[in-house]
């Protein structure tokens, strides 16, 4: 027992001078030394709270959620942590921690062209909307699950990036399309106003059926002329945002699980989730209100014209 006090007292006598020798290896004061260690802590907290609070914002609204909608999203609660940190240090931080979202690549073609029926002329063409609900944008793209491929068809507003409809099913037949558009024209708000409907030409939207069905409705048809990467731009993008954000690119067990996830990813897609092209403001507040300028993916935006359809 002797042993031991007399052990506890001789490191306590040790200590001062190992602080001593820290501090003239460093060639700094005591005093800046303490403040530099307190500061690398302060640090270290700061890093494990954005941690977690960029976890819990994407658990929230979708793991593929980039930096400057995280950002957007979090800047009031850092700044409630006391936290100095910017839009540029805040990336910086994300790299750092390879909190950054990876690239990825489309693989599977979901669109076949190749058929005798009538394809409609493109009405869109280096055109932009200018309100909600005067072009409509559609899609199908495909989703895997442990017994095949199932696929999910959506009708998207072009001004307000509103999903207006979808379905998803184990099959990929003109009735897929047909019901993601009946969804469509259920949840308009502006019934009264001239609308275009644009697709590319695949079998399902040049289908008799789909076209007489769409046309008596009073909607004008449009659809793509040739391959360019910005033709159906918006609903690819959307198509792509809902695999990687929201679990829709992983295998998921089977069709009816398949719809849940869908239906839980489009209400944060529309009513939840920041867009960048619409001042980080949500779709179905946008749809509403009207109020932002329209964005294009274009790069070349010289030759953009405003739709007055």
């Amino acid at each position: 027992m002797a042993q031991n006090i007399s052990r506890r007292d001789s490191e306590k006598e040790a200590r001062p001078f190992k602080r001593k020798w820290l501090i003239q290896c460093f060639g700094i004061s005591k005093q800046a030394f303490y403040k530099r260690l307190k500061s690398h802590q302060i640090k270290q907290n700061n890093e494990l709270i954005l941690i977690q609070l960029v976890k819990q914002c994407r658990n929230k609204i979708g793991q593929r959620l980039g930096a400057k909608k995280l950002y957007h999203e979090l800047k009031n609660d850092i700044k409630k942590q006391e936290i100095k940190m910017g839009r540029d240090k805040f990336y910086t931080f994300l790299k750092t921690h390879r909190l950054l979202v990876p690239r990825t690549k489309r693989y599977h073609i979901t669109t076949n062209s190749n058929h005798h029926f009538y394809k409609y002329k493109n009405l869109v063409s280096d055109k932009i909307p200018t309100r909600a609900e005067q072009l409509w944008v559609t899609d199908i793209t495909y989703i895997k699950t442990q017994k095949g491929h199932n696929y999910l068809a959506l009708v998207t507003d072009a001004y307000s990036k509103q999903i207006m409809g979808y379905k998803l099913d184990n099959h990929m037949r003109t009735s897929l399309c047909a019901d993601a558009l009946k969804m469509a024209l259920k949840n308009r708000k502006y019934p009264s106003k001239k609308l275009i409907h644009h697709s590319d030409r695949g079998l399902q939207y040049c289908n008799p059926t789909y076209t007489l069905f769409a046309e008596s409705n009073g909607l004008t048809l449009s659809m793509t002329e040739k391959y360019d990467p910005y033709e159906n731009a918006i609903a690819e993008r959307i198509n792509r945002t809902l695999k990687y954000e929201y679990g829709l690119k992983l295998t998921i067990k089977n069709t009816k699980l398949a719809q849940k996830i869908a239906k839980r990813a489009i209400n944060i897609y529309n009513n939840i989730r920041p867009h960048l092209s619409l001042d980080l403001n949500t779709p179905k507040y946008v749809h509403i209100n009207q109020n932002v300028d329209y964005k294009s993916y274009r790069k070349n935006k010289n030759k953009l014209e405003l739709l007055t359809f």
